[in-house]
């Protein structure tokens, strides 16, 4: 709808002015069928046709301006109810199979899982994302929060980004364990028992002491108050970390995998 809107208001000012769309066309460098369908919102308005428009159509701005609200969200809309209980939370409980923690990756890391998705995106909104993901990670300064995190084995030996990228990676996880508020757990593939293959999960506890509970698989997430489902997954975390190698022999479990790439 914004682009529908935003490509309304190119043409209401283009008629208003008396510039034709072969005008506009030609002086934005685009081709007649691209400035048709800009305009008509089946594809989104560029900031080079927008910027043309404003000064072709004497719009001082008021078209240039509308090219912020075109930009695409930093992160999914899904992930709003998450990040504000996530902002309230004084304890983190997080498993997470397959991936190093989002606040736990490096930028190199980050930039690996958010560059190659599937549908593909455009570089402005991966820049956003990474840049959203790293902003959460000031979290992890708050003293008084308390974040645990337990990872399967299997996150740490996906070469993600590439071998180097991974050796950085897993020395910055070693790293977080001068934080006081943070414990690094790695539950190993010998231990691992069957839930642990069903997908991440994270458990939260507010100032309210409200318990909440997030899941995520490939485009399903769940934020969950429920008690009876939250008590079922903060059951099967606790199973998990149960098995899960202390936090110092799991230092010692990333070190030697650092130290093997």
């Amino acid at each position: 709808m914004a682009w529908k809107y935003c490509g309304d208001q190119i043409k209401r000012w283009r008629a208003q002015a008396g510039v034709t769309r072969e005008q506009l066309s030609t002086a934005a460098s685009y081709d007649i069928e691209s400035v048709r369908s800009m305009e008509a919102g089946r594809r989104k308005p560029s900031f080079k046709l927008l910027a043309t428009a404003d000064e072709l159509c004497s719009a001082r701005g008021l078209l240039l301006g509308a090219y912020e609200f075109l930009i695409p969200e930093r992160l999914p809309a899904r992930t709003d109810a998450y990040r504000t209980v996530e902002d309230e939370a004084i304890a983190l409980y997080s498993y997470e199979p397959l991936y190093i923690p989002g606040l736990l990756q490096t930028e190199e890391y980050a930039r690996a899982t958010l560059s190659y998705t599937i549908p593909p995106v455009d570089d402005r909104t991966v820049e956003d994302r990474i840049t959203a993901r790293l902003d959460r990670q000031a979290k992890l300064a708050r003293a008084t929060v308390l974040f645990s995190f337990t990872i399967y084995e299997a996150a740490l030996k996906t070469l993600m980004g590439g071998s180097q990228t991974m050796k950085r990676q897993l020395h910055h996880l070693l790293d977080m364990r001068q934080q006081r508020n943070v414990r690094v757990q790695i539950l190993t593939f010998e231990h691992g028992p069957p839930s642990c293959l069903s997908g991440s999960m994270i458990l939260m506890e507010t100032a309210n002491h409200e318990q909440f509970a997030y899941v995520e698989t490939h485009e399903t997430n769940a934020l969950h108050s429920d008690p009876k489902i939250v008590s079922m997954l903060s059951q099967r975390q606790a199973m998990i970390r149960a098995q899960a190698l202390s936090v110092e022999d799991s230092a010692e479990f990333i070190r030697k995998a650092a130290e093997q790439l």
